[in-house]
């Protein structure tokens, strides 16, 4: 049995802010003095990011216009944990619908009521009933469709969704199953000068993604799932994390990551790929989580990768920046789009990091139906 990625859709929030324009938020929000002004704006320069998207228009206005946060010198009161999932549940279900609809948009003979499985995927917000459940309704699904959530995992958790989705499948061979990343990362923004806090600042974004898998290619280009490969750098355990605080959730993220992704990529990469008739030299197609600039550079050098081998996640890294779980699926696209006949059963090589430490891998591989490949 196997399972195929037939279709990939993507959203982002109307609100597309220049990088720049963020930092400038951020030094004001921080009261920070002219040479730690500097500082900031020197980091976000470097981040090979040019914009990012909001469900908030605070970021895009001066204090006195904003409408979430306070317009007081010091933000204060804070936003409270309860007002942030206010606005999360208010967004987070339209994004995902559009994602869902863009997918399927570009797949005939896929229908809504055809779904058999939805997985949501979110570390961002939660709430019960949950956006499984307001996605059912509003998409008009059957109501018997089987639902799992997938919570609270991070950067990491389109991987953890896909290997359900690839047991689905791989079970049921009529399954039609949809798996949404929805993540919204920008309001959960905290008043921290730790160089932790401002590095997280300067890279999260928002968007969803939504991916459909079943048991069988669909008309034209598919990526056929090979296999998987998980291991966890426990002396990163403290370096990457996300709590839920009284004033939001406070992501922790320190300069020390890649690292750590470097010394156990390697690792990794091998232990996937034992016992495949593949080895890292023959690959050619990549689709990395683009945790940060500095993640890519270092899993470059270690896998002996040129940028342009990674240039999917630059590309989604400089148009969105780090979107945490729905990333990934964002840099798949890319490269699907991507894709010619000349490509047929070309393997491709994914990551995607989180807290843990955690260190995922896949390995898909090209698939034109016969009637496409000349």
């Amino acid at each position: 049995m196997k399972s195929y990625i037939c279709g990939i859709g993507t959203a982002n929030p109307p609100h597309k802010i220049p990088q720049m324009q963020v930092a400038d938020f951020m030094a004001a929000a921080l009261s920070l003095d002219a040479q730690g002004s500097r500082k900031l704006k020197a980091l976000y320069r470097v981040s090979g990011i040019a914009q990012r998207f909001s469900v908030l228009e605070d970021y895009t206005r001066q204090n006195g216009d904003y409408t979430f946060y306070p317009n007081t010198p010091d933000l204060e009161p804070f936003p409270t944990v309860q007002q942030r999932m206010e606005v999360y549940r208010k967004h987070a279900v339209d994004l995902s619908e559009q994602a869902v609809r863009n997918c399927l948009g570009q797949l005939s003979g896929v229908q809504l009521q055809d779904l058999t499985h939805l997985i949501t995927v979110s570390c961002t917000g939660m709430y019960a009933p949950g956006l499984d459940i307001e996605l059912v309704e509003r998409l008009e699904l059957n109501t018997c469709v089987q639902r799992t959530a997938v919570n609270f995992m991070g950067c990491y958790a389109a991987f953890n969704a896909i290997k359900l989705a690839d047991s689905i499948c791989k079970a049921d061979p009529e399954a039609r199953v949809m798996l949404v990343c929805t993540e919204i990362c920008t309001i959960h923004f905290q008043k921290h000068a730790e160089q932790d806090h401002i590095v997280s600042n300067a890279l999260f974004g928002d968007g969803a993604a939504a991916v459909l898998m079943q048991g069988k290619p669909c008309q034209e280009v598919s990526l056929e799932l090979q296999s998987f490969h998980c291991d966890l750098a426990p002396a990163g355990k403290r370096e990457m994390a996300w709590h839920i605080g009284d004033t939001g959730f406070e992501m922790t993220l320190s300069s020390y990551v890649p690292d750590l992704i470097k010394s156990g990529i390697r690792q990794l990469t091998e232990r996937l790929l034992q016992g495949l008739k593949t080895t890292v030299s023959e690959i050619k197609l990549f689709a990395i989580h683009p945790g940060g600039r500095r993640i890519l550079e270092v899993i470059e050098q270690e896998l002996g990768m040129s940028r342009n081998d990674n240039r999917f996640a630059y590309q989604v890294l400089h148009k969105f920046g780090n979107m945490s779980s729905a990333t990934v699926l964002f840099v798949l696209r890319d490269l699907m789009e991507s894709l010619t006949t000349q490509e047929q059963n070309e393997p491709v090589l994914s990551f995607a990091f989180g807290p843990g430490l955690t260190l995922e891998s896949m390995l898909l591989k090209v698939h034109y139906a016969e009637a496409t490949v000349v």
